[in-house]
């Protein structure tokens, strides 16, 4: 293998680790809500589905379109996350109060989209230089796949320990990681 064959694996692991990590982010703060490990299980598979669409999506759209969308991507899942974690904080405070989105059905979508969208983005600017579409996609989907898995599973560890305030936190985090998003520093 050469060293510029190295040099690109390497790069696109640091990539789909650095997009895992948002998965893992939103894992962390969606596992505090009380989740089944059949549950987990789904939810990992869904995210790393989604974070195989959206940079393929990205990759094949390429250079013409990632000067108008790539932006917009950010912005519209810091805005899913901040509604996930205000309505995560507010139900919290709410006595028997069901969170207005759960990681089932639609809202499983609604999760999997927010937690994707920057894999998009990303795929473009893949396009733009050509990345091995096949390789790039299944060492994102892959990674995010485990990363969100051990973000929820933590996730569900520390809400066993923070009991009620559990999902005001978790809430906390997906408000601050889609902040992140909408004003980075």
């Amino acid at each position: 293998m050469s060293s510029a064959t190295i040099g690109e694996w390497l790069t696109l692991w640091l990539m789909a680790f650095a997009l895992g990590m948002d998965a893992f982010s939103i894992g962390l703060g969606m596992g505090m809500l009380r989740l089944r490990l059949r549950q987990i299980m789904k939810i990992g598979i869904v995210i790393g589905l989604f974070h195989i669409g959206m940079p393929l999506a990205g990759l094949l759209l390429g250079k013409q379109l990632s000067v108008h969308f790539g932006g917009i991507a950010i912005m519209i899942g810091g805005g899913l996350l901040l509604l996930l974690g205000m309505q995560m904080i507010v139900s919290s405070f709410k006595a028997g109060a069901e969170p207005f989105v759960t990681p089932v059905g639609f809202g499983l979508i609604v999760f999997a989209v927010s937690a994707s969208l920057d894999s998009f983005s990303v795929g473009l600017s893949l396009g733009i230089y050509g990345a091995r579409t096949l390789l790039t996609i299944a060492m994102f989907g892959m990674m995010s796949m485990l990363l969100t898995w051990g973000g929820l599973l933590l996730g569900k560890k520390v809400q066993g320990w923070l009991g009620p305030y559990s999902e005001a936190l978790g809430g906390v985090i997906l408000l601050a990681f889609g902040a992140k998003l909408l004003f980075p520093i």
